[in-house]
């Protein structure tokens, strides 16, 4: 009897264990980022990253081409920042809830092996077209922009080399970098935050103590940003674009309560989102007073499509931002980001003067690259079983990588 009591039980509690990994993990295996109280897949949000990839990929192909349409594309960075606040905290949450612990090998383990691996063969064959394609003074420069993007330290980097738009140095293929920078910053000290809230100071709930310091911190960042109104070096600084981040995160602690929003209503703010969007994109330009209060229209009308996605996903903009193009170039976009640029610049640089034709055409290219770098690098690393079994060979490879890429960066222009 004894037995059979004790297979039961253990028939339960691998039926326990099983439900808590399904509350955490998605069918393809990649973690829910959402919080508890959320659905665990998020279309909206999938097809929100295409939304921002798409207004950065044709701001840069008009920007590079010296025409002023779209020039306030440079706003999709912006919803970037908030979708990955809003990301992270969801899955801090779930595996709070899960584990009752925060494993922070782990969690870096994961970021290895989802941001590294394109991060790094980007920079590589950058530095390789530059060598081989331009002039040895060119590689130079970009050679020291690969030293400060592999140690996610662009931001400072190009916060001093690019301190306006008045600087007469040629275009790095590696100045996107410097978003990628700040939320990797983000990523390193966020965890270690959320952990110390969640375990200490148990006066308050949870929700209450998240909410209290991310509220504190999109005050003091935004006050920070505005402070100046001419775009320059404060857009590249890590705690001024912090309270897009925060924005983000807010949202997932408050999940619980933006699920009560009655259902026109949230699907009103979703489509009030995509619009305020669209109006920053096709409406800002480079004099913009930006960094400055114009920064919150993208940011919050991005807030505004995950809150209100939260509630209505039948009637809000899901019914857009599901289609398989937004699907499929939301699963893309990290490559995609990465490599867009380097192509359009390479491109202006080796030919010459830019045109919208031709810049549309290499973007098309660079999606294809971004689809192959997805398929063949980024998904077979991100969900190797070998690697998800030991956060030290992920961290240990991420670590690798970018030693690889500071010293392919130093030993190029020999």
């Amino acid at each position: 009897m004894r037995a059979s009591q004790g297979d039961d039980s253990s028939v339960q509690t691998d039926k326990v264990a099983l439900s808590d990994r399904s509350s955490r993990f998605l069918a393809s295996g990649d973690e829910a980022g959402t919080a508890p109280e959320d659905r665990g897949f998020r279309p909206d949000v999938e097809g929100l990253r295409a939304i921002a990839v798409l207004v950065v990929v044709l701001f840069h192909v008009f920007v590079t081409a010296r025409s002023s349409a779209f020039s306030g594309g440079y706003v999709g960075v912006d919803i970037f920042f908030v979708i990955s606040g809003f990301v992270i905290t969801g899955v801090l949450l779930r595996e709070l809830n899960v584990n009752q612990k925060i494993g922070l090998g782990a969690f870096y383990g994961r970021r290895a092996r989802r941001i590294l691996p394109a991060m790094a063969l980007v920079i590589i064959i950058s530095l390789v077209a530059e060598r081989f394609l331009l002039s040895a003074a060119d590689t130079n420069l970009v050679a020291s922009d690969a030293k400060w993007s592999s140690l996610f330290l662009a931001n400072f980097h190009f916060a001093s080399v690019y301190p306006n738009f008045l600087v007469h140095r040629p275009d790095s293929p590696l100045q996107n970098y410097w978003s990628l920078a700040v939320e990797e910053q983000f990523y390193v000290f966020y965890p270690a935050i959320f952990a110390a809230i969640a375990f200490g100071f148990r006066r308050w709930t949870l929700r209450a103590r998240l909410g209290a310091f991310l509220c504190i911190t999109i005050v003091a960042s935004f006050v920070w940003f505005v402070a100046t109104t001419t775009f320059d070096a404060l857009q590249y600084s890590s705690l001024a674009r912090a309270w897009q981040l925060a924005l983000g995160a807010i949202l997932a602690v408050g999940a619980v309560h933006l699920k009560k929003i009655p259902a026109s209503v949230a699907a009103a703010m979703t489509w009030v989102g995509l619009g305020g969007i669209i109006v920053a994109a096709t409406s800002f330009t480079l004099t913009s007073r930006y960094p400055g209060f114009v920064a919150g229209l993208p940011s919050v009308s991005a807030a505004l499509i995950i809150a209100g996605g939260t509630r209505a996903p039948r009637y809000g903009v899901e019914v857009i931002l599901r289609l398989a193009p937004f699907k499929w170039i939301g699963r893309w976009s990290y490559s995609y980001y990465l490599w867009h640029w380097p192509i359009l610049v390479v491109a202006a640089l080796y030919w010459g003067h830019a045109t919208v034709a031709r810049n549309l055409v290499l973007a098309v290219v660079g999606l294809a690259i971004a689809a192959a770098t997805y398929f063949l690098v980024e998904n077979p690393i991100r969900h190797s079983e070998r690697l998800k079994r030991s956060r030290v060979a992920s961290i240990g490879g991420g670590a690798l990588l970018i030693v690889t890429c500071f010293m392919f960066a130093s030993v190029i222009t020999i």
